[in-house]
């Protein structure tokens, strides 16, 4: 018997890896002749770089690049085998680099998430994944691009630095500077929203208020970002701003598909491509999965789900252990999930459940995996039964 681990973290209280190695521990109790393999995977959004370099074994590196209000910050991306490159546009333009008073999106650029991509082409990088999640920007990835030599000119022919005030502000947009190893590489970009990049449900309007944000500015950034897109599209030929995902990251996934032919993918399912999820299902009797809350949102984009999917596909039983299960966890079903089961075993308050986090998560492990064993122990007697009566 063949068992794969592919759970999520918990956010605030267990790790990719450490559920994989409170699941081995069970195992060996359950199932002590089982194989066993533990992956370390993540959604997209926050530990997406750690799970990914971890399991491919691979190596970080350092920059020193423009943070969100163009100060000095260290980030680092990863390094992957073949070539590869994964970096994470919160390491540098991320709203957790800024405290809550210092967020403005007419200001915060993108630039320093390009200075990130730069740095990996010049080191021979040419397969790129970026994960846009966590954005302190609202530039429509003016920044980040010209960081990458595109050329952004107001009416008077002056560079423009590329952050949300300038936006209204670009009159022409020069390409033929772009980093010539932009052009021969392949760019991959983890989206989990589905938002294009102006209106209601645009960049502006849906995230821009949590990152600073008041209604005179939502309205300023919106009219900056309608003018922006038009001039893109005519310096592109394409226009990206209506397509799903444009919107992500203050209008960056607009700007990586408009100028760099990125594809924009569900992270969850990039993440699992990364690290060839469909092979290791080969031979496989049985995968658990999960998350820290189980509700509808779950087969939106979220691990679980893609986990669950895959396994359905190739005919694999997928089980999932939860931290909570919330209002519409069924759907999870018609995913893939056979069965799921939640770590909290009685009346707690969320404190405790943290606090025992290790402790609850290894108890519903043993469940499940005795549900599971009870399972095939039925089985096998029903076959039984059957060879009898032959």
């Amino acid at each position: 018997m063949k068992i794969l681990f592919a759970s999520d973290s918990f956010k605030g209280s267990l790790t990719s890896g450490r559920i994989a190695e409170l699941l081995e521990e069970v195992t060996r109790e359950v199932f002590p002749d089982a194989a066993t393999e533990g992956l370390l995977v993540a959604d997209g959004g926050e530990g997406t770089m750690e799970a990914v370099v971890g399991q491919m074994h691979g190596s970080y590196r350092k920059a020193v690049v423009a943070g969100p209000l163009w100060e000095e910050v260290e980030a680092v991306y990863g390094l992957l085998p073949d070539a590869r490159a994964v970096i994470e546009m919160a390491q540098a333009s991320g709203l957790p680099l800024l405290p809550e008073e210092k967020r403005c999106p007419l200001q915060t650029t993108s630039f320093g998430t390009g200075m990130l991509i730069r740095d990996a082409l010049e080191r021979g990088i040419r397969d790129i994944v970026i994960a846009i999640g966590g954005s302190a920007t609202n530039d429509g990835g003016m920044g980040a691009m010209s960081a990458l030599g595109v050329r952004f000119l107001d009416e008077s022919g002056a560079l423009l630095r590329g952050c949300g005030e300038d936006l209204g502000r670009v009159r022409a947009v020069d390409v033929s500077r772009l980093h010539p190893a932009a052009r021969e590489t392949t760019f991959t970009v983890m989206c989990d929203v589905t938002n294009p990049l102006l209106g209601n449900e645009g960049a502006t309007y849906t995230f821009g208020p949590q990152k600073g944000a008041d209604a005179g500015m939502l309205k300023l950034l919106e009219q900056g970002m309608r003018h922006y897109a038009d001039v893109t599209e005519t310096a592109t030929g394409k226009d990206c701003s209506l397509r799903s995902g444009a919107g992500a990251a203050g209008g960056l996934g607009f700007a990586l598909m408009a100028f760099l032919n990125a594809e924009l993918r569900p992270g969850a399912e990039a993440v699992l491509d990364l690290l060839h999820f469909d092979e290791k299902l080969r031979g496989t009797d049985l995968v658990i999965t999960g998350e820290g809350r189980m509700d509808r949102q779950s087969v939106s984009g979220k691990l679980p789900s893609a986990v669950g999917r895959r396994c359905k596909r190739a005919g694999v039983c997928a089980v999932a252990v939860t931290g909570s299960l919330a209002d519409g966890y069924q759907a999870i079903y018609r995913e893939g999930i056979c069965s799921a089961v939640t770590t909290v075993s009685g009346v707690m308050d969320l404190h405790e459940a943290v606090r025992r986090s290790g402790e609850l998560y290894r108890d519903a492990a043993f469940r499940l995996l005795s549900a599971v064993k009870c399972g095939m122990e039925i089985s096998a007697a029903g076959g039984r039964k059957s060879e009898g009566k032959g």
